[in-house]
């Protein structure tokens, strides 16, 4: 259970560009419980794992913690480690260094008014407290590629006399999706060297390692901490943690001091080459993506940091498709399922917390968050991680966890696999992949010209695709409540046929570009484009959402119009485009999104808030998506070529970065102003599109 040093490895180090951190507070949002609960840090591990908490070091919500594992691979997540709260011991004198919140309301201790300064240093979180003399700084961090989160502690300046640290030790064993009752586990605690081991049975192992210190085991319930963010979201509130031991530090002036909580029989890293690592990494990713971001400001570069937190390693062994569910036509056979995953595969969480990795999430945000940041390699193991998944033509909407089966109620992930490879390759130039995935890219297309699951097929009326069935919910607007599907969308939504003519466009480029036979897919082509025509709205006010649907027609006025244009491949003349991003601009288009619903329609909600039942009424029935906004910067810049202007409708996110999810950007605004951020706090997409528009519009303008 000892220390070791790491093997010295060569590190780049990180930037210095002289300015100060582009997320910053003082004492004015620190000291302010209500500002300080509102701002979150999150760090991820590649691994799935992941840890969170507020600047007041509060916990608000059930997925706060310092380590949150994939204890059972590849996503199933346990909360293990909740907080390690510092006591600063001055003499006779004690000053709490952390704040809790409890049943009733109450705030005790309430350390965060000793908070001098928050920043984030990359993606680190760095705090400063200011007692009289006596300066200390605190670092949170997690290692790459290991369970492992590391807490430090540093004495600034020299006080003269001996100060020390008394830090208790909260630990979990639960799902990070629940709460735990009072006495809900009893672990093995015992110490070993200079650590402490906590096990749950066979379940898992928590080492607690100590730097500069020393351990003593406790087993004590900390009974009754409240959780208000659940409480705003209708969910259970009340949540208990075990504390399983004490850490005494004795401060030294300059000197790192604190603990690594790893699971399982992994040794620590000496904290000052932990921390080195993590900031080294840091660097080398900016450093990986100035060549396509070679003047972006500073709050891109954040972007680039955020992107890697979504990036995840999936090599477990996977479930295969219930194929029984949808049987090969007579004289084809699908693409053959996963036996075992690649052990270099990996994937893209949708969005801390709660979120796993989408097929359509995963899709939509890869070129932003691999390929506008010069991540070639991963692109590649991300699509050909999901090429294994590939089954009736279509991708799998959820992926699996253990022992799991991929669900495919998804009518576009496909479509932007698709277009995916086609940004994969763009950028890459790799025509090679391009020619070994070209099989499985022409079966999606013929599965969707011949049909699939959920009536998703091509009528050959018009050649444009239609899809669902009742009870199911396809598209990306899809929120459902029990048995209540919020917007079925039944029938050939706007987006969706949108994706196709893009997918079969890129299927013709991809034939020739290989040498394969172009007039299948140039048939297709010209088929749908002229079947297109039919959601241009007689009074050249945009496109109509869904055709041919139960009731017929859907003229609402929603966002996924904006597709049509932003995509590389438009079935729609320049008149028609133009109008399109008009209508977008008049009624939906807000400083952080697109409202998904006009204002003036009668099923508009202009807040998203409230319990289950209610979020989800809302989710796609005003509530403005920041995934939309690269969709909608691209569009515009297509139909104006001004470059300036459709960058501008991004830099309303760089405030964002300070509020929320620090440096990262939420899934959802509120529909009416302020539109308060909402929803997941850190979200894939959000942060994808709008590194995505900012690549292509930047890149466009230097070719001019």
């Amino acid at each position: 259970m000892a220390v070791r040093k790491a093997t010295p490895k060569k590190q780049t180090p990180p930037p210095d560009r002289g300015a100060p951190p582009l997320i910053r507070f003082g004492r004015e949002t620190c000291g302010d419980l209500a500002q300080a609960e509102r701002r979150e840090w999150w760090l991820s591990n590649g691994r799935g794992g992941y840890a969170a908490g507020t600047l007041a070091h509060t916990l608000t919500r059930r997925y706060h913690g310092l380590l949150i594992a994939p204890v059972e691979p590849p996503l199933g997540r346990h909360l293990v480690l909740a907080k390690a709260d510092a006591t600063l011991i001055d003499g006779e004198r004690e000053w709490p260094l952390f704040s809790n919140r409890w049943t009733g309301g109450a705030v005790a201790p309430a350390g965060h008014v000793h908070i001098e300064s928050f920043h984030l240093d990359g993606r680190l979180p760095v705090w400063r407290y200011a007692l009289g003399d006596v300066v200390i700084e605190q670092r949170i961090w997690m290692e790459h590629g290991r369970d492992a989160t590391c807490v430090a502690w540093r004495l600034l300046g020299k006080p003269g006399r001996p100060l020390a640290l008394r830090v208790s030790l909260l630990a979990n064993a639960r799902d990070h999706h629940h709460v735990m009752a009072a006495g809900g586990f009893a672990p093995n605690i015992r110490v070993e060297g200079t650590g402490l081991r906590v096990t749950h049975h066979d379940h898992f192992t928590l080492n607690l390692l100590p730097e500069g210190g020393t351990l003593e085991a406790d087993a004590t319930w900390i009974e009754g901490v409240d959780l208000p963010a659940e409480h705003e979201r209708g969910l259970e509130d009340r949540d208990n943690h075990l504390r399983v031991g004490t850490l005494h530090i004795e401060l030294k002036p300059g000197h790192w001091t604190g603990l690594t909580a790893v699971l399982d029989g992994e040794p620590a890293i000496a904290l000052a080459e932990s921390l080195a690592q993590a900031r080294a990494r840091d660097a080398a990713l900016l450093q990986q993506a100035r060549p396509a971001l070679p003047d972006a400001p500073a709050w891109i570069d954040q972007l680039v940091l955020a992107a890697d937190n979504f990036v995840f390693a999936r090599p477990a062994k996977e479930a295969a498709a219930d194929r029984s569910l949808f049987p090969s036509p007579p004289g084809r056979r699908w693409p053959a399922g996963p036996d075992e995953g690649d052990p270099n595969g990996e994937s893209i969480i949708a969005g801390y917390p709660w979120f796993g990795d989408w097929g359509r999430d995963t899709m939509i945000a890869l070129p932003g968050l691999a390929l506008a940041t010069g991540r070639f390699d991963t692109a590649k193991r991300i699509l050909a991680t999901f090429a294994r998944f590939v089954d009736g033509g279509m991708l799998p909407n959820v992926f699996p966890g253990a022992g799991g089966t991929a669900e495919y109620n998804t009518v576009d992930a496909a479509l932007w696999y698709v277009e995916a490879w086609r940004a994969y390759v763009e950028a890459s130039g790799d025509d090679a992949t391009l020619a070994e995935v070209f099989p499985v890219l022409a079966e999606i297309i013929d599965a969707h010209v011949h049909g699939t699951r959920y009536g998703i097929g091509v009528d050959p009326a018009d050649g444009l695709l239609r899809a669902g069935e009742p009870g199911v919910q396809l598209t990306w607007m899809d929120a459902k409540v029990g048995d209540w599907v919020v917007t079925p969308r039944m029938g050939k939504p706007v987006e969706i046929n949108a994706l196709w003519y893009n997918a079969l466009c890129c299927m013709a480029d991809f034939a020739k570009q290989l040498g394969q036979n172009v007039k299948p897919y140039t048939a297709l082509v010209k088929r749908t484009k002229a079947g297109f025509r039919r959601f241009v709205s007689a009074d050249g006010g945009g496109l109509l959402d869904v055709l041919d649907g139960p009731h017929g027609d859907d003229a609402s006025i929603r966002p996924n119009q904006i597709l049509a244009v932003s995509l590389p491949h438009s079935p729609l003349t320049k008149k028609q485009q133009q109008a399109v991003v008009a209508v977008c601009a008049r009624v939906l288009l807000t400083s952080y999104g697109l409202r998904s619903l006009s204002p003036g329609h009668p099923d508009y909600r202009p807040y998203y808030s409230g319990g289950v039942w209610e979020r989800d009424g809302a989710y796609h029935q005003g509530t403005v998506w920041a995934w939309l906004l690269g969709h909608y910067a691209l569009a515009e810049h297509r139909v104006t070529g001004d470059a300036a202007l459709a960058l501008s409708r991004l830099e309303p996110l760089a405030d964002h970065l300070r509020d929320a999810g620090l440096g990262t950007v939420s899934e959802i605004f509120d529909a009416d102003p302020p539109h308060h951020p909402r929803g997941a706090p850190a979200q894939a997409w959000s942060v994808a599109c709008a590194l995505e528009a900012w690549w292509r519009i930047s890149a466009l303008n230097g070719r001019k």
